[in-house]
């Protein structure tokens, strides 16, 4: 009996033994309890780095940071004997609504007692200073520097992207670095290089004595870890291409991309309408931010960036690509000719043609002339490769060959945003027309840019690039070196060879060059330098077409290609032609020769065509209401006529008696 006493006595001891020796050598021989936040004598400060600063290619700052502060809140450091009155007359904030924000905060997913969380932002250098010598009397609250964004330029704001607090997926994705009130890149570069730019946290472990003040570093710093600003980004873009592009692209919806075809340089990047960066800093940003993102009217949708996420029908410059692929399938050669009599007849339906050719012609003269017939006919011959039993498999192949130029697929590159695009499959077909489906129910549109496909300009100004190489390519891509060096990147070293061989570009290239001189845009041949391109009048339903507009320059060994697309202003050549050679001349020549057409361009607008587009889509839907007219201005309207017609008669009062007396007669 003793001997199980001693036993149970001694297995006891032994439990409470090593309890003991946990507990001394956590309290004494580790910092796990002496840095937790929830002990008042250790207090974590964290510094905030600077983000890095955004460059354009030639050095032009157009990101960089500003001073902004902000009041923190950590719920553990809450006394019992808190001054609410006086933390709130320091705050010039109502006790009502220091009680709401508290409560609101204390509602977050991502609360804790021992995490500070944002209780007042984008606090100015004066307010800091009126507070930052009593605000210790409130230890739960506390001063946190977050540079905030200053934008040197008024443009670009898709582009450049804005920053703000983070949300539940980005605290998803890092928590342990992210934490509620932390600033993060949301769109556009500052999204797509978060990690570069955000730089990392520092943090200061600060003792307490027991009034909660400072005494100074705990372990003299020993633990501290140093700030690391973040890096800095040059991108690729030409910011004088850049706002030239945007000027243009003023009162208009669509886009312009400019790369450099010997390394997938992105050097314009421009989308309509444009956003000034600077709606994204100061105290109504969350405001401007909801306003932008809900401007709908006249479909104008600003933080839309049309350049990568719009996918247009690419009109007549896709027939570039039905005579390769023609060629590298076999379908057609050099000596194929076909002879247009107005359109490309399929039965008892005609698609229309203004080439003004009677004769055979081939595919340079085609291409020239931008003949809708040719391209038709040798769209049918593609379909036709294996018999109508065999479209699938011909549309299939036809289908590898546009995705080896980078269509109808993610391009994988830099750019926080993008779009697929369209490219469609013989099981595209096969689903929506059945087995026995016929070119002429809809495919056969595809051969001139129409159809079922559709491309974002950014892909548009990637296939102008790989036809101009005679069939390669570098993924296009918007950041050029980081903190002064190259871009690290693998994806924009690689080489991309499309499937179709070099010999066939030839007799395209020549037919792009014929465009600018007897051909469609031959009224926007330049005395200065020599162009390749092609002309595009994409019909789009409920508007007018969109102009369309591919170009390289010069024609000999390509430095840019510049793509623009236009909605719902008509012929390619007279609105995206315009724009695409301005960029490339201003590109080339250092400055724009030909200003009147870039008068031309700056001062046009197209929203009268998207307003009576807009009200015929809401009468449709039966969703407008006329406006009734202004009682106010009709009456400012009335008396502004009848002091016109008072001044008139005080000026020739003869001629209104001469008036008068003919009214009584």
């Amino acid at each position: 009996m003793k001997t199980a006493y001693y036993k149970i006595t001694l297995f006891l001891f032994l439990i409470a033994a090593i309890f003991v020796a946990r507990l001394v050598y956590l309290q004494l021989l580790t910092d796990r309890y002496a840095l937790n936040a929830a002990n008042t004598s250790i207090k974590i400060d964290y510094v905030i780095p600077q983000r890095g600063i955004i460059f354009d290619r030639n050095g032009k700052i157009l990101v960089g940071n500003q001073p902004s502060y902000e009041i923190s809140f950590t719920q553990s450091q809450m006394t019992p004997d808190f001054d609410t009155l006086g933390f709130c007359n320091l705050l010039k904030i109502s006790k009502k609504d220091f009680i709401k924000k508290i409560e609101s905060i204390k509602k977050e997913k991502y609360y804790s007692k021992l995490t500070p969380m944002t209780f007042k932002s984008d606090m100015s250098r004066e307010e800091i200073a009126r507070i930052q010598e009593i605000i210790f009397k409130y230890p739960a609250f506390n001063i946190v520097e977050r540079p905030q964004r200053k934008y040197e330029v008024s443009t670009s704001g898709n582009l450049l992207g804005y920053t703000n607090q983070v949300n539940e997926n980005y605290i998803k994705k890092d928590s342990l670095y992210y934490l509620p009130g932390d600033i993060a890149g949301i769109t556009g570069i500052e999204r797509a290089y978060e990690k570069q730019l955000r730089g990392e946290k520092g943090m200061r472990y600060i003792q307490k004595d027991i009034k909660l003040r400072n005494v100074g570093p705990y372990k003299n710093g020993e633990l501290d870890k140093e700030v690391v600003s973040g890096k800095d980004l040059t991108l690729t873009i030409d910011y004088d291409l850049q706002r030239i592009a945007e000027e243009m692209l003023v009162n208009k919806h669509g886009a312009i991309v400019a790369l450099d075809p010997n390394n997938g340089e992105i050097l314009a990047l421009a989308t309509g309408p444009d956003i000034d960066p600077n709606l994204f800093t100061g105290p109504n940003k969350k405001r401007n931010i909801y306003r932008l993102a809900n401007d709908t009217i006249y479909d104008n949708k600003p933080t839309y960036d049309r350049s990568v996420q719009a996918a247009y029908p690419p009109g007549s410059p896709f027939k570039l690509l039905t005579a390769l692929a023609g060629y590298q399938m076999k379908v057609i050669s050099d000596s194929t000719k076909f002879t247009c009599r107005h359109g490309y007849r399929m039965g008892r339906h005609t698609i229309g043609c203004h080439c003004g050719t009677f004769w055979p012609i081939g595919m340079e003269k085609a291409i020239e002339k931008s003949c809708n017939n040719y391209f038709s006919s040798v769209y049918y011959k593609i379909t036709e490769k294996y018999g109508p039993k065999g479209r699938n498999r011909a549309i299939d192949e036809w289908k590898e060959i546009m995705n080896s130029f980078g269509l109808g697929e993610f391009m994988n590159n830099d750019l926080a945003v993008g779009a697929k695009g369209k490219i469609p499959s013989g099981e595209f077909y096969t689903k929506r027309l059945g087995e026995k489906w016929h070119p002429y129910q809809s495919a056969i549109f595809n051969g001139m840019g129409q159809g079922d496909v559709l491309l974002t300009p950014l892909q548009m100004a990637n296939f102008t690039a790989a036809i101009v190489n005679r069939g390669w390519y570098f993924t296009p891509h918007i950041v050029k070196s980081i903190d002064g060096k190259p871009n690290p990147d693998e994806r924009f070293k690689k080489k991309h060879v499309t499937k179709v061989e070099p010999r066939y570009f030839d007799v395209v290239l020549k037919g792009m060059k014929d465009v600018f001189i007897g051909g469609t845009a031959r009224g926007l041949l330049s005395k200065e330098f020599t162009q390749l391109g092609k002309t595009g009048t994409a019909q789009v339903p409920g508007g007018r077409d969109n102009s369309i507009f591919v170009m390289a320059a010069p024609a000999d060994k390509p430095k840019i290609v510049v793509v623009a697309v236009i909605e719902h202003a008509g012929f390619g050549a007279t609105w995206a032609g315009p724009a695409s050679t301005i960029i490339a001349e201003k590109y080339l020549l250092g400055d724009i020769k030909r200003t009147y057409l870039y008068d031309r361009m700056i001062k046009s607008s197209f929203m009268g065509e998207y307003k009576r587009m807009y009200i015929n889509h809401l009468t449709k839907k039966g969703w407008y209401t006329a406006p009734k007219p202004d009682p106010i201005q009709l009456k400012k309207l009335e008396d502004s006529l009848r002091l016109l017609n008072e001044k008139k008669a005080a000026q020739n009062p003869k001629k209104l008696k001469d008036t008068t007396k003919n009214n009584k007669t």
